[in-house]
């Protein structure tokens, strides 16, 4: 006599799809073995990798490019303010015009350096559910709840085995200003050797 195994978490399709709500909502869906996000249409046979992940902005990389930045231009504006004092000993006009040329650009490159950072430091960390294809693309999708997307990792990785399986629900688009403000995916140290390539399990 056989026994039934009971279906697995993953057996049972996911809730249907509300209709998207505002302009931020997407329709992520498993269709004749494609899946779509929005518009976008990833074969299921490409995708490596379905995972959830905190994107946090790069803060710490942020304030060190700013300090480096006002170093940087602060030793240039010291720089040609020496310059300038010396090659217009004689002529104090036109040197007090540069000077004031060369300080106001300053501290203008200053306070465009400094809205820059702010813009990351400020900027909200996102839980994503990201989905890796065999080459360069990656998709990300997010939701204020969080345990909806880690029943969604499910779903598509029991897509990845079964083909035949079609569901479709509704997320949100990731919008962030400037993808290289933040963190993608694992980091993983490596000490020793050259040349090495890992991935944080």
């Amino acid at each position: 006599m056989e026994t039934q195994q009971p279906p697995g978490q993953w057996d049972v399709p996911p809730p249907p799809a509300k209709p998207p709500r505002t302009m931020t909502d997407v329709q992520l869906r498993v269709h004749k073995s494609l899946l779509w996000v929005g518009t976008a249409a990833y074969p299921l046979r490409n995708i490596a990798r379905v995972y959830t992940f905190t994107l946090h902005p790069k803060r710490k990389e942020a304030a060190f490019r700013f300090l480096t930045r006002a170093l940087i231009t602060l030793a240039v504006g010291i720089g040609l303010s020496i310059i300038g004092s010396l090659t217009f000993i004689d002529g104090r006009s036109t040197g007090t015009g540069v000077l004031t040329i060369v300080w106001l650009g300053t501290g203008a490159a200053l306070i465009y350096f400094f809205v820059d950072m702010l813009s990351v430091v400020t900027a909200q960390s996102h839980y994503v559910l990201a989905v890796e294809t065999a080459g360069p693309s990656t998709a990300m999708v997010t939701s204020p709840n969080p345990q909806h997307l880690d029943q969604l990792v499910g779903y598509v990785a029991g897509a990845l085995e079964n083909p035949d399986t079609e569901f479709q629900v509704t997320v949100e688009r990731l919008t962030i200003n400037s993808p290289t403000n933040y963190h993608f995916g694992d980091s993983v140290n490596m000490y020793g050797g050259s040349g090495n390539t890992g991935i944080a399990a």
